[in-house]
């Protein structure tokens, strides 16, 4: 099936990495249907292949690894060159194990944090440069409502996208004054092959199709944080206002 435009083109360009499933693929044909064009970027062409294939006039697929710095440096001055000025960029991709004690192995924090958070340091060291020599863009980091307080099961999920989060609250006023938007998506439970590892009862669980409406209803707001969904949200914000006795009280009880 072709994704169709119903709501009238605008003409902009937008990058998203992780696109080839779960949010990034459900923010990319929502863009399309707004009338953006947008490259899909991800490791896996045949995956991005097929996506594209959805909107071939709109979306443009190109394989890339997040991890790499050189590379993602390269591919954004190639398609800048190629197909335009990027006006927002989506730097989504992320990795996931679920695991507390038992699962404390080094090579897999080392891989999630690679993913989840050098691949948001590569993206921005790759866009904000001519972001900041045209005075405009905008740039959204994904990081997760796990980022606000440590829960069990999630050391190292949590820890990568607390280290995104931080990262974007200390980079967002010098970006603004350099005329660039620097935001965070902090998405609660998203349905997909990574939350699939889960073996408890994820509340709130949400669509892609969901959280990418989400986003794109928020996305050319001038607020720092998109959070969803809201009830899930404000209890964790709640949380990370109690003091370490209550609140280590609390998390004991989500043990098994």
């Amino acid at each position: 099936m072709t994704a169709t435009m119903t709501e009238g083109p605008d003409g902009r360009l937008a990058l998203i990495t992780g696109a080839s499933s779960g949010i990034g693929a459900a923010l990319a044909l929502a863009l399309v249907r707004r009338g953006w064009r947008v490259i899909i970027a991800a490791r896996r062409r045949e995956v991005l292949d097929e996506l594209a294939a959805r909107a071939p006039d709109a979306l443009i697929p190109r394989v890339l690894d997040v991890t790499d710095p050189s590379a993602f440096t390269e591919t954004v001055a190639a398609l800048e060159a190629e197909h335009g000025e990027l006006d927002t960029v989506v730097l989504n991709a992320g990795d996931y194990e679920p695991g507390g004690l038992d699962a404390l192995e080094p090579a897999m924090f080392e891989r999630i944090m690679r993913v989840n958070y050098l691949g948001v340091v590569h993206g921005l060291a790759a866009c904000l440069p001519p972001m900041r020599r045209r005075c405009r863009g905008q740039i959204l980091v994904t990081a997760s409502l796990s980022a606000y307080r440590g829960l069990p099961g999630a050391a190292a999920y949590g820890a990568s996208k607390a280290a995104v989060l931080n990262l974007a609250e200390s980079l967002r006023p010098e970006a603004e004054a350099a005329g660039v938007t620097l935001r965070v998506i902090n998405p609660g439970f998203v349905k997909s092959r990574l939350t699939d590892k889960n073996d408890f009862h994820m509340p709130q669980l949400l669509t892609p199709e969901v959280a990418a409406a989400r986003i794109l209803r928020a996305i050319d707001g001038g607020g720092f944080e998109i959070a969803f969904p809201w009830r899930l949200t404000w209890t964790l914000k709640l949380l990370r206002l109690l003091p370490y006795r209550l609140y280590f009280a609390l998390t004991r009880r989500l043990l098994r």
